[in-house]
């Protein structure tokens, strides 16, 4: 018997429905010769702490660190039944074709269940991006060899046990510290989650250390053929900062009577250029997530939530948990049908038609820059637009949109540039005319940014010749004062996760994070900042995130590595390294711990100042989240908490 592994429920129900296997039994799908069953996410959980002794349910200092000799699963009990059915599938397999989603986490969803049943049958992986038909049988047609992707799951296991280490170990150990200095609550810390919290924390404290600083600018309102526009002052740069602002007043009010008084404004040089744009690359999640939250106002979560359930329960695009924005050449050859398709489905599209071109090959293709999933598009499906809610429509609108943007010309338009002199003074202006609106006819105009958070729209210039005058109408100069970095939103930390190369100065470790596009994945993120807001380290303010007295006082206390995003670049390298097989699991995981206990060793004498009642989270900070189905549960791996009476303890 073929045995499929699936992920998930409704992965399995559409492989199985591909594959004919149709006829139900226990905890899977069967058909002639073959049978589909599923996991609901991760079936085993790392065991906790005192799965190994007894003692550890009590958290105690003396036993940090904590470091498994041999490392065990245990069965969750809320997924039992299915566990004890794929177990009995296995036994029963002549092979096996893993069909879990394609990346490190799902490999290792499978890989898992493999070794703890004892699996030593055949094995095949089944390479999926999208769960329409067309793309199962594709699939179906080109299984790959098991071993190919067996580095993924030492990849991913060097992971989960290196977390594993930081979260158990440090959640505890700073846990215990708060405690001495009489916190009662809980300060859970993570790899992923402290430098994603130290991001906000730095961020609040810019804000609150921030200083306005006056400068001064000046407009003047000019005229040509009948038609004002507005060109602006061009102050020396010994009297403006770095950024070109003038900081002396008396300058710019000097400069505002000169151009009043001279009244005119002869044009010294006129300079227009044709600016073609190419279209946007279709979304990887983390910027779907990103314009979700400016476009749309929801939240990096909610996004995930709507484009998960836009891949599997409607089939309407392809995965969307992708990392990458580009597209396999391959798939272009599927334009026409894909277009048509789309084009057939809403009527409102109907404008592009004479504009789309399926031959046209943007950017956006391009084999090289594939990772182990490609952009998130949409699928030949269509039929269930009409179920839509108006969340789902809007983040499948985006989608949609991206995608035809491949297949429309350049945005094209002339940027000018016109240099005045009035009064000794300089003065710019600036304009814009469009001369093709390409790929932007196929953005959704319903949904532009909230009103009066738009940029306001450029000026187009009147004709204009160099060496002409120009009468001057107003001229203004206004006071104006520096403003503080806006807090972040989820999107905007999404953002900043993945581009937190900047923070780091070592060039490798800078590149490496490059590569890897940040701390977290597109998988994870929205669950780390979902986390922080569960564990009480972040609190909501409208749409900004502000960071709590614990999670500065946290900040504070943590190692520096700890908090560093380029620890995280530091592991990926040795991850890849373990990926292909030139570092062992083993020899990974024993550096790992042995620079764990040398991180509690130092901290052990620390005094922690944290101020403020403990945060009241919706979950508990020492439980850790596991992909359960398409959704992020919460498995307790760390066991109980320590009583909110101060631990009996020795001096650190």
């Amino acid at each position: 018997m073929q045995l499929y592994l699936c992920e998930k429920p409704s992965q399995a129900k559409d492989i199985a429905r591909v594959l004919g296997a149709t006829r139900r039994g226990e905890g899977c799908l069967q058909g002639q010769g073959v049978t589909v069953t599923w996991c609901i996410g991760h079936l085993l959980e790392t065991a906790p702490p005192d799965a190994y002794d007894a003692r550890y349910k009590r958290w105690s200092l003396d036993d940090l660190p904590i470091v498994p000799e041999q490392w065990k699963l245990q069965v969750k009990k809320t997924t039992g039944s299915q566990f004890k059915a794929v177990k009995r599938l296995l036994g029963e397999a002549s092979e096996l074709v893993i069909a879990t989603d394609a990346d490190r986490e799902g490999e290792m969803i499978a890989r898992e269940l493999v070794e703890h049943c004892r699996y030593r049958g055949p094995i095949r992986r089944l390479w999926l991006s999208a769960l329409d038909d067309v793309s199962i049988r594709r699939a179906l047609a080109a299984l790959k060899p098991g071993a190919e992707t067996y580095g993924l799951y030492q990849s991913a296991l060097g992971r989960s046990r290196a977390d594993w280490l930081i979260g158990m170990n440090m959640s505890r150990l700073f846990t215990l510290l708060g405690r001495r200095s009489g916190y009662q609550g809980v300060l859970s810390v993570g790899r992923v989650q402290t430098p994603t919290l130290r991001l906000v924390v730095d961020r609040d404290r810019a804000i609150a250390a921030f200083v306005p600083m006056p400068f001064w600018t000046v407009e003047a309102t000019l005229e040509a053929s009948g038609s004002r526009f507005q060109a602006q002052w061009q102050p020396p740069e010994d009297v403006c900062d770095d950024q070109g602002r003038c900081l002396k007043p008396e300058v710019a009010q000097a400069a505002a009577r000169a151009i009043e008084a001279a009244g005119q404004a002869r044009l010294v040089k006129l300079k227009t250029e044709r600016i073609r744009e190419a279209a946007p690359l279709p979304f990887d999640l983390g910027t779907l997530q990103e314009v979700c939250s400016k476009r749309l106002n929801l939240g990096a979560q909610q996004t995930l939530d709507v484009a998960q359930a836009l891949y599997e329960k409607y089939k309407l695009i392809t995965y969307p948990r992708s990392d990458c924005g580009y597209l396999p050449l391959s798939q272009h050859a599927e334009a026409p049908a894909l277009l048509a398709a789309l084009l057939g489905a809403d009527n409102s599209l109907a404008p592009l038609r004479d504009h789309l071109d399926a031959s046209r090959r943007s950017r956006a293709w391009n084999d090289a820059k594939v990772s182990a999933h490609h952009g998130i598009i949409p699928t030949l499906v269509t039929r269930d637009l009409g179920r839509l809610s108006p969340q789902e429509r809007n983040v499948y609108s985006l989608i949609r949109a991206r995608y035809l943007a491949q297949f429309l010309p350049q945005h094209e338009f002339d940027r000018t540039q016109a240099d005045f002199e009035a009064g000794g003074e300089r003065l710019r202006a600036t304009g814009k005319r469009l001369v093709e609106p390409g790929w932007r006819r196929a953005m959704p105009e319903s949904l532009t940014p909230p009103k009066g958070r738009e940029a306001p729209p450029p000026q187009a210039l009147p004709e204009l010749r160099e060496g002409g005058s120009y009468p001057v109408v107003e001229v203004r100069c206004r006071d104006q004062l520096t403003q503080p970095p806006k807090p972040f939103t989820e999107g905007d930390l999404i953002k900043a996760m993945k581009n937190v190369a900047k923070l780091v100065e070592d060039p490798a470790l800078k590149q490496k994070l490059k590569d890897t596009t940040g701390i977290g994945t597109e998988a994870t993120r929205a669950s780390i900042i979902q986390g922080l807001l569960d564990r009480g380290y972040l609190v909501k303010q409208g749409k900004a995130l502000a960071a709590t007295p614990a999670a500065f006082g946290l900040i504070d206390a943590v190692p520096r590595a700890i908090a560093d995003p380029g620890t995280t670049a530091l592991w990926e390298q040795a991850l890849d390294r373990v990926q292909e097989g030139e570092l062992s699991l083993v020899e990974f995981v024993t550096k790992q711990s042995a620079w764990m206990g040398k991180q509690v060793e130092r901290c052990l004498g620390l005094t922690l100042t944290i101020s403020g009642p403990p945060p009241a989270g919706k979950g508990a900070p020492w439980k850790k989240k596991r992909r359960t189905g398409g959704t992020k549960a919460k498995a307790k791996p760390g066991g109980a908490p320590p009583r909110a009476r101060k631990p009996k303890v020795k001096p650190g």
